[in-house]
């Protein structure tokens, strides 16, 4: 007889734990080297690192996309190695490259991810009516997602996640590249995901985003995570008014405050 999954589930506050996380691609160094990190329920944890700092690679392997080359990891109590189903029916995930269906229309997406993670076409359309109201798109919503603009795709594929109710989600640069109207939607939305209680994971390089909307962070560098806390321990920690300064006191940047451009001192007419 098949041992009921809940059984192998641990009680506990935290959402997620990865544990000395390594991962390496033929070819290349390591991406990620013994990383810590855990993510209380109900929080919005920022992660912060500049590009190819390892944040899209960390989220795979906490998502149950990737498999780490050493190291443990929990999602809502369940090993997303041994457990992948289990994982994915409590999870949303919003990558940075989106995958979303360009002969769909916007409602058909929604409808389509509710009736594979077995809502009734009733339920699915009720929660799909109230996701594309909520990301402003209802005007939309009949149109074929191919005519859809960047911002467009991102509002549809955070409503696509979150079609199923699962209680942490993921998403990777979810403001990367869209206009100031798609980032107040997605935003707005963050906040209410909030204060339903939803675990959000949030990679950015927006740090102003990241200070607004943040209750926990951590700043990701050449595969490790430097620090990370709730947002005004960190402040506090480093002496800094926000993140920016967080990350400043952290990862290594160039001064270029003196630098030039030796052309444009240079006489036109010669």
């Amino acid at each position: 007889m098949q041992k009921d999954n809940a059984l192998n589930r641990i009680s506990s506050t935290m959402a997620l734990t990865g544990t000395k996380l390594c991962k390496q691609y033929p070819g290349k160094g390591k991406v990620l080297t013994d990383l810590d990190i855990e993510l209380e329920e109900g929080a919005l944890y920022a992660l912060l690192g500049p590009n190819g700092a390892g944040k899209s690679t960390l989220i795979g392997i906490l998502t149950g996309i990737y498999k780490p080359d050493k190291g443990a990891v929990k999602v809502l109590g369940f090993n997303p190695a041994k457990d992948p189903l289990e994982v994915k029916r409590r999870i949303g995930i919003v990558p940075e490259e989106l995958a979303l269906f360009e002969r769909l229309t916007g409602m058909q997406q929604l409808m389509f991810s509710g009736r594979m993670y077995g809502l009734t076409a009733k339920e699915t359309k009720r929660r799909a009516d109230e996701l594309l109201s909520l990301t402003e798109l209802s005007a939309a919503g009949s149109q074929l997602i191919a005519t859809y603009s960047k911002g467009m795709r991102r509002r549809l594929a955070i409503a696509t996640a979150l079609i199923h109710r699962p209680s942490l989600v993921f998403l990777d640069e979810p403001f990367d590249g869209i206009d100031i109207i798609a980032a107040q939607v997605i935003r707005a939305l963050l906040e209410e995901l909030r204060r339903q209680g939803v675990t959000i994971l949030l990679t950015t390089h927006i740090l102003e985003i990241a200070d607004r909307l943040a209750t926990h962070a951590g700043v990701l560098y050449k595969g490790k995570i430097l620090d990370h806390d709730e947002k005004d321990k960190l402040l506090a920690r480093y002496g800094c008014d926000d993140l920016e300064g967080v990350f400043q006191s952290l990862v290594p940047i160039a001064d270029i405050s003196k630098a030039t451009l030796s052309f444009y001192q240079e006489d036109s007419t010669a």
